[in-house]
């Protein structure tokens, strides 16, 4: 009687060759958060600006989606300042069928306003979007040395795009 193999551990997924979306990666991983909050899919979330314009995106931001007790109809409810409240609410119409349109079907009914108060509770000014952090300026070693490694390269952008690079790299490796 042959020796029974043993048995060997299952081959993770196989992954398509070449590279895959990032939101992809991180879809499954959103998934339970989001939908607790009503979001079937991540896309309202992480693509806001793209779906509804800049202008908006910068005054209000989804929080859940509720569905009715009867089974018809969603309610989207966007968080807001007072102050942008009452342009919102004229938009109501135009971001419901913006998102409507990224579902690709009549997913939200209603879209309902709700305000915050312009101060928060401990940091002072409510904001929907991360301030640009500001780069330390490069010290003039750090400079004289990015000059001098893009120095032998003689095609004009090429060589200010490796100064840059080296620029950054250098500041980096400082700090």
């Amino acid at each position: 009687m042959p020796a029974a193999r043993p048995k060997m551990p299952p081959k993770p997924p196989r992954r398509k060759r070449g590279f895959e979306a990032a939101s992809k990666l991180v879809a499954g991983h959103l998934r339970g958060p989001l939908e607790k909050r009503g979001f079937s899919e991540a896309k309202l979330i992480t693509h806001w600006p793209e779906i509804v314009g800049e202008e908006i995106a910068a005054s209000a931001m989804p929080v859940k989606i509720r569905h009715a007790h009867g089974g018809i109809g969603t309610t989207l409810v966007l968080l807001t300042t007072g102050g942008h409240a009452p342009l919102l609410e004229m938009q109501k119409d135009a971001i419901r069928q913006k998102v409507n349109a990224c579902y690709g079907y009549n997913a939200v009914s209603k879209v309902q306003i709700t305000q915050t108060a312009p101060t928060g509770f401990a940091e002072g000014q409510v904001q929907f979007t991360a301030r640009p952090k500001q780069k330390p300026a490069p010290s003039p070693e750090v400079l004289q040395a990015a000059h001098a490694a893009a120095a032998p390269i003689h095609d004009e952008r090429l060589k200010e795009a490796l100064e840059r690079l080296a620029r950054n790299v250098l500041t980096k490796n400082s700090h």
